[in-house]
């Protein structure tokens, strides 16, 4: 597939969760996630300009991308219940992915959202768009933790990597919801009590994208509360349907 990897193939298990990093994330971010999720078959999104896909151009707009996801997914022969994760700018990506899927026909059993704004809060901003230089994404990426400072500090890295980490930042500035009908599967919103970036009501704030039922989870931890300790327990309590 294009878009989306097999983390440990498990075609027997109950049901798929694909996921969604973050801005300048990869899908080596979920590396652990298959062999410990041992009811779920776990995929995760590889998006442009990175990892394998290193020599192709960044996205440049959230709605086109989920669509091109979206479709991938739904080319799919498998009937299994469909869960999306998405973390910080990964979960605005899962949500218009979920818009996508239910808008065709196709039941998504469930959304998690984590670190990440309700997407009704998202405001186009072309001056913030513009402002992701070198030395913006470096004060962000230290702000958000998750990056070795030391990388930071190596121009021969930041030339690698801050190419496409700035396209996303720059996507994710440019984002705006607009009006949108609510989903009708679950979701659950995640979100690290000592996050910079993210507020506790910013995060309850998911509840208004669904009719379906709503969960909060507070967990310890800054933005990247996951890499340290992964919501495993949060997604594995999550039964189909739920």
């Amino acid at each position: 597939m294009l878009w989306t990897q097999v983390v440990e193939p498990r075609p027997f298990a109950e049901r798929r969760l694909v996921c969604f990093p973050h801005a300048g994330g990869s899908p080596y971010f979920f590396r652990g996630w298959g062999r410990a999720l041992h009811e779920l078959e776990v995929h995760a999104v590889c998006y442009p300009g990175r990892a394998e896909r290193f020599g192709e151009p960044p996205a440049t707009a959230i709605g086109p991308l989920a669509g091109q996801i979206a479709a991938e997914l739904l080319a799919v022969d498998d009937a299994r219940p469909l869960a999306l994760f998405g973390h910080s700018m990964g979960a605005t990506v899962a949500y218009e992915v979920a818009r996508a899927l239910e808008a065709a026909g196709c039941t998504v059993d469930h959304l998690f959202a984590s670190g990440a704004r309700a997407p009704q809060l998202h405001v186009p901003d072309a001056a913030a768009a513009a402002a992701w230089d070198q030395a913006a994404v470096v004060r962000t990426l230290l702000e958000l933790g998750g990056t070795d400072p030391e990388l930071l500090d190596n121009p021969a890295f930041l030339d690698l990597v801050v190419p496409y980490i700035g396209a996303d930042f720059r996507m994710l500035s440019a984002y705006g919801r607009g009006p949108a009908e609510p989903l009708s599967c679950p979701v659950t919103a995640l979100v690290g009590t000592e996050d910079p970036r993210v507020t506790v009501a910013q995060t309850a704030a998911w509840r208004e994208v669904t009719r379906g039922p709503f969960r909060l989870r507070t967990l310890p931890g800054e933005h990247f509360y996951l890499e340290q300790d992964p919501p495993y327990d949060v997604v594995a309590g999550v039964r189909h349907g739920e």
